[in-house]
């Protein structure tokens, strides 16, 4: 090797711990550049269109677990609904403390919302379990309180069922659970907008009407909406209100 090429490698050499250093100062320069950057981000007010859609997420906040089944009965007073229902120790409570307790045989009933009550809990009849006996709770219910409706959905399941009634009477309600259990009264505007599909006692769904019938699930707070009151639609100064919270699966009306 010549005496130039040794001398080129040894300025090669010399190089590498200056680049070495560069490169550390580079990184270390380029971090406190993103720490300050942050930190102005942190101070700054946030954008119009950040505040205008947390404001949106805000306005359309469920704090509750979705209602698995529910009634939505037109009334004037909760206690109506609670006489109705014949409940066991009823304690006046708000949406939080009644939603938290409403599970096993305890149902929650709001307070009136532009004429509507609500009742909320998995206490309330199941139709996959006993098509019958929901019926029959829900007619004998119906004579005594007058306008009802009635919204049960399972969406692991695809299981539906919606009932409208009023004095006792059916004016519609369909039932699926693998199978129609209920189809009663002719087809409601709503329904039909909707577009939700509903099969004749017997029928045998392909797989296109199976996706179909679980679009059902997903619509079936819509139907509620249209017919009263979606219970994941209330307004969050509605939950300022208080409502009945008691026992019910012992004392089902007769």
């Amino acid at each position: 090797m010549s005496p130039g090429e040794l001398k080129e490698i040894g300025w090669l050499l010399m190089l590498i711990p200056f680049g070495i250093v560069l490169g550390i100062g580079v990184f270390f320069g380029f971090c406190a550049w993103k720490r300050a950057s942050l930190l102005r981000a942190e101070k700054s007010p946030p954008s119009n269109l950040a505040l205008e859609f947390s404001g949106l997420l805000a306005s359309r906040s469920w704090p509750f677990d979705q209602p698995i089944r529910w009634l939505a009965v037109k009334a004037a007073r909760s206690a109506v609904v609670q006489a109705a229902l014949n409940l066991h120790g009823p304690i006046p409570c708000s949406w939080e403390e009644g939603m938290a307790e409403a599970r096993d045989d305890k149902v929650f009933i709001s307070p009136p919302m532009s004429g509507w009550v609500l009742v909320l809990g998995p206490g309330l009849p199941e139709p996959a379990e006993d098509i019958d006996g929901c019926y029959h709770f829900l007619a004998n219910l119906s004579r005594k309180l007058g306008h009802l409706q009635f919204y049960s959905v399972n969406r692991a399941l695809s299981y539906h069922c919606w009932a409208l009634m009023e004095k006792g009477h059916v004016f519609r309600a369909y039932a699926w659970a693998g199978e129609t259990l209920w189809n009663q009264g002719p087809l409601t505007a709503a329904e039909k907008e909707l577009q939700m599909r509903c099969l004749a006692y017997c029928g045998e769904p392909d797989s296109a009407l199976r996706e179909a019938l679980a679009i059902n699930c997903e619509r079936i707070n819509q139907l509620a909406a249209r017919w009263s009151v979606d219970p994941a639609a209330i307004a969050p100064a509605t939950w300022r209100g208080r409502g009945i919270v008691g026992q019910f699966s012992h004392s089902k009306p007769h």
